[in-house]
């Protein structure tokens, strides 16, 4: 599958992920993410049952705190 991550075209081996594969495939561990799927907001709790397909477009938004 294609998709469009956080404005850069990507190619994946599996015809559809859940964003938790998702996550586990790019590596991305960080703790707080804000997650979109063609611009719907994915809750954490839906991560291993939200299906990611050929064409989405996803951002992966790594939200920081400082002070």
């Amino acid at each position: 599958m294609t998709i469009t991550l956080n404005n850069r075209t990507e190619s994946f081996k599996l015809e559809t992920y859940t964003i938790k594969e998702l996550l586990a495939e790019k590596k991305f561990t960080f703790k707080n993410l804000v997650i979109k799927v063609n611009g719907n907001l994915i809750k954490k709790d839906k991560y291993s049952e939200t299906k990611v397909k050929d064409g989405d477009k996803v951002d992966i938004i790594h939200m920081i705190s400082g002070g």
